[in-house]
């Protein structure tokens, strides 16, 4: 199926590794110009060269802190400079730690506000002003199945993701009449970095191993295993294409059905 996204320029924001990685990689697959972003420069290089050896594409990169305004500005202003614009964004950022409530920091309640929640606005306030100019524009946050169904020991993620969710469901309906569609995907249990060190931390609390905390979430899930990057990726191309032009507003799951919920 073509999604129409030959031509079409993408930034994904952390993408060195992990779901943000397999975006990038997806939507260079589907004929995208791609750019990316992340902290570690060597990650980075990586990722550039898997994804360059995967698709025969070029991927434009920048090492920055997505929780640094400035750094943001110059990095989509480098994307629109080379490529002369700017038509889908994908918001992301790593995981704020795992713990209760009482064990997190008020530093740490800040510093995962701005990883979490202001890096989304940060890519936000510089894309869609270039997106409006155009009348057209795909604005995708990478959130959690727990904006939908709290996960335990995950209180920054429950608590901030939520504020995601709420920024874009409003910029969905401020930007809807400019041709810009906002949406949420939210990943459930997902073979990724990030799932390994949840995985290490609960299995050290139970005094298990770690593949046995893997059996157990593959349990909770109607699928019967964790999923893989490049599902989640498949989504997220999708909404960013052609064919998607009607869905706006949504919060979309990719978790094999764990979330419990109706809506």
């Amino acid at each position: 199926m073509d999604l129409g996204l030959k031509g079409r320029v993408a930034i994904v924001a952390a993408a060195s590794k992990g779901l943000g990685r397999a975006v990038a990689e997806e939507l260079a697959r589907d004929g995208a110009e791609v750019a990316i972003c992340a902290r570690s420069a060597a990650n980075l290089k990586a990722a550039v060269e898997s994804i360059r050896k995967a698709t025969g594409r070029e991927v434009f990169s920048r090492e920055l802190d997505v929780t640094r305004p400035e750094a943001v500005h110059d990095f989509v202003a480098a994307v629109e400079k080379r490529y002369g614009r700017v038509d889908i964004c994908v918001t992301n950022a790593g995981g704020p730690p795992s713990k209760k409530f009482l064990d997190i920091s008020l530093e740490e309640w800040r510093n995962a506000f701005e990883l979490t929640l202001m890096s989304a606005v940060y890519f936000a306030r510089e894309v869609l002003p270039l997106m409006r100019q155009r009348k057209w524009g795909r604005l995708i946050a990478v959130t959690s199945v727990s904006v939908k169904q709290p996960i335990d020991n995950l209180l920054l993620s429950n608590s901030l993701r939520a504020g995601v969710t709420g920024l874009m469901r409003t910029l969905a309906n401020e930007f809807g009449p400019d041709n810009i569609t906002v949406n949420c995907v939210c990943p459930g249990y997902t073979l990724t970095e990030r799932l390994d060190e949840l995985a290490e931390i609960q299995a050290k609390n139970a005094g298990l191993s770690r593949d046995k905390i893997f059996e157990r979430l593959s349990t909770q899930i109607p699928l019967g295993r964790i999923g893989k990057p490049e599902e989640f990726a498949a989504m997220v191309a999708f909404l960013a294409s052609e064919r998607a032009s009607y869905i706006n507003g949504c919060s979309i799951p990719v978790d094999g059905g764990y979330v419990k919920g109706l809506l």
